[in-house]
């Protein structure tokens, strides 16, 4: 899989947000919802953990002996606008048709480039009820369409996409911001220093 970084299961922490049922995240690392070709779908605001719990349910998952391939949404468009004038479409495609698991991270972080949604609609239509894929989300379904730019490819990818897909929905603050805002207190600039103000 190819991810960021390594990230474990084992450092999350669950107590920061007690919306995120540790159970049930455990369930989804035993693969079971690839064996039954089932859909994963996170929701929830910016720094709440969903590319975390699923590139860390992606790397169990491999331990499980399924294969994976991870892609933020961003790398995914450009793999087609610009790998398929290279390669070909159908060689493109294969590459995100053929691993048990598919994560697509972070929908939603902007607006994305025309055909945006042809390519994922195709994707989600070929994999379906053959193969899982899992995405993560931060804006509402309803907002998909003007996303994509293309209505019709956003209602088609969610008839699908949602048929057997189990919906984690992650309510709550941002781990990140909580970071930073502990980190930020303890950074004061010493008096006399040469900050600018």
């Amino acid at each position: 899989m190819r991810s960021p970084k390594l990230t474990r299961l084992e450092d999350f922490d669950f107590t920061f947000n007690t919306s995120i049922k540790k159970s049930r995240i455990y369930d989804l690392a035993t693969g079971q919802f690839i064996r039954e070709r089932r859909d994963v779908l996170w929701l929830g605001p910016p720094g709440t953990g969903k590319s975390h719990l699923a590139q860390a349910i992606g790397w169990e998952v491999i331990r499980c002996g399924f294969t994976v391939y991870y892609r933020s949404i961003f790398d995914c468009v450009r793999d087609f606008l610009h790998d398929e004038a290279m390669e070909g479409h159908e060689r493109v495609m294969q590459r995100y048709l053929k691993p048990d698991l598919l994560i697509i991270d972070d929908m939603g972080m902007k607006q994305l480039p025309k055909r945006s949604g042809e390519y994922l609609f195709e994707i989600i239509m070929r994999r379906h009820e053959l193969r899982s894929t899992m995405m993560t989300s931060n804006r509402p379904l309803e907002d998909w369409g003007k996303l994509l730019g293309d209505v019709p490819s956003a209602t088609a990818i969610l008839d699908r996409f949602l048929h057997r897909a189990e919906v984690v929905q992650i309510t709550g603050k941002s781990y990140r911001l909580e970071k930073f805002g502990k980190g930020s207190k303890s950074t004061k600039a010493p008096t006399g220093s040469n900050v600018e103000k």
